[in-house]
């Protein structure tokens, strides 16, 4: 068969120790953490360096063998997994920190390196890495590279797009392409680099990348803040933008329900606040003056409340009080214990449509499910809500209806039904409720161009 003399071509050229066979991986995850079906790939090639990734590639496609790209496996959509025919192409072994530049502000890493150790290391250099998601300890830079991976400061710094300089990746033919260029401005052409960002490991193997350092702030003011309607959080958030003089690193709003829930569910969390409220917002603010960041930071918290835009806030005294704020909003790491069938939905919209289209959205799942949980919050500052469903009875995995109500909404009011996970597998039957026919050809002929034989991760996105 010509997958198994792939497979005898890989061994032979890269070694056992690079390319492992399912007898010798054993019960090593191969599969992320969407929960989506995922099969044992023919071979785990575990390269050290990018040659090997190139040679590995090389050899793929001579022999039409199928490639998957494998980071931390910490994504939601299906991106990583297998069909069974294919091999897995594991980074973990490239995970060094090759420079840190402190006049450039720059670090150059391996793809394989986790995001926490990226954070502490520019920490440790004097810098700061602004990147954060809850799945830090485990997830890499290339998969945050893949995704285009956003999290909880996008509002401040951008996405993960928006933390790269220079990339260097390779080609399904085994060509290196991209530079570790150090450059802010380089408008020599295509950027490879925005084409590569947010592919899903559809167009090349990404192997090292050159990220931006920014200041290490020395200051945070953190609060929590119950308002009374949506239009009071939206105010709260622009005036937060030009009142703020070190602007706003993370403005997470919360329903009420979703606030309530989990407050119900999860004994280790606290409500900030005594009485109720419609919608609660974590927002946080960094600087470099700890005095009087601070101080400004609490004169503009007493102007909105009393203005009225804020009904009651609660300051966070230390960096463990903000902690416990942040373990409110980073419950959903929780679900499993409490609504582990739970339909979950990553989208985006205009921040001026967010409450009308998450009304609407949970109008119409009422309508159907009236005993269902409905759990909506998010990083308003971007525009993207996360939207959680629990349906009592319904199979996990068997929420096709619900899908169709929230995608609808997403179309309706031309937002995106992927803000920040991907599309991968779990989301590719709705990607044309978000881009044209169009576009999608267009995306098509790039990845004609650059994979023409379709190895790299094939059934994804499309």
């Amino acid at each position: 068969m010509a997958a198994d003399e792939g497979v005898r071509a890989l061994r032979e050229t890269l070694g056992a120790q690079v390319v492992m066979l399912p007898g010798e991986f054993g019960d090593r995850r191969v599969e992320d953490w969407s929960g989506l079906p995922s099969a044992v790939p023919l071979a785990l090639v575990r390269p050290r360096d990018t040659a090997e990734v190139a040679a590995a590639l090389a050899l793929c496609t001579r022999h039409a063998l199928p490639v998957v790209t494998q980071g931390g496996l910490t994504g939601l959509v299906g991106g990583a997994n297998l069909r069974g025919d294919e091999v897995a192409l594991s980074l973990d072994r490239m995970n060094r920190i090759v420079e840190i530049d402190a006049v450039s502000g720059t670090m150059t890493v391996e793809a394989g390196t986790p995001l926490q150790v990226v954070q502490e290391a520019a920490s440790a250099a004097g810098f700061y890495f602004p990147l954060d998601l809850g799945a830090r300890g485990s997830c890499s830079i290339g998969g945050n590279l893949a995704t285009n991976a956003g999290g909880n400061r996008v509002i401040k710094y951008g996405m993960m797009r928006d933390q790269v300089l220079g990339l260097e990746a390779v080609l399904a033919s085994g060509a290196v392409v991209g530079g570790l260029n150090k450059m802010i401005k380089n408008n020599s052409g295509y950027d490879l680099r925005h084409l590569l960002t947010g592919s899903e490991g559809t167009l090349a193997v990404i192997t090292r990348a050159v990220l931006r350092l920014r200041p290490k702030p020395t200051a945070t003011a953190t609060a929590w803040c119950g308002l009374p309607d949506f239009a009071a959080v939206t105010t709260l958030l622009t005036r937060a933008q030009a009142g703020l003089a070190p602007g706003v690193s993370a403005f997470e709003v919360m329903w009420a329900g979703y606030h309530d829930t989990v407050l119900a569910n999860l004994d280790t969390l606290r409500a900030p606040l005594a009485s109720p409220h419609p919608f609660y917002v974590l927002l946080e603010s960094v600087g470099t003056d700890p005095v009087r960041h601070g101080e400004a930071f609490e004169e503009f918290l007493g102007t909105m409340l009393e203005e009225g835009i804020v009904s009651d806030a609660a300051l966070a005294s230390s960096e463990a009080h903000a902690q416990a704020f942040w373990a409110i909003r980073d419950a959903p790491g929780e679900y499993q214990r409490f609504i582990p069938d739970h339909a979950a939905y990553d989208v985006s919209f205009s921040i001026a449509q967010v409450g009308e289209a998450a009304a609407l959205c949970e109008a119409r799942l009422r309508e159907r499910w009236p005993g269902a949980t409905i759990l909506v919050y998010g990083h308003l500052g971007d525009g993207n809500i996360h939207i959680v469903v629990d349906v009592p009875g319904m199979p996990k995995h068997d929420h096709d209806d619900i899908d169709r109500i929230v995608y609808d909404v997403t179309r309706e009011f031309h937002g995106s039904i992927s803000a920040e996970h991907g599309i991968g597998v779990k989301k590719k039957h709705f990607l044309r409720q978000s881009r044209t026919e169009a576009d999608v050809e267009s995306m098509r002929a790039i990845k004609q161009a650059l994979d023409p034989h379709g190895i790299l991760n094939p059934g994804k996105i499309f």
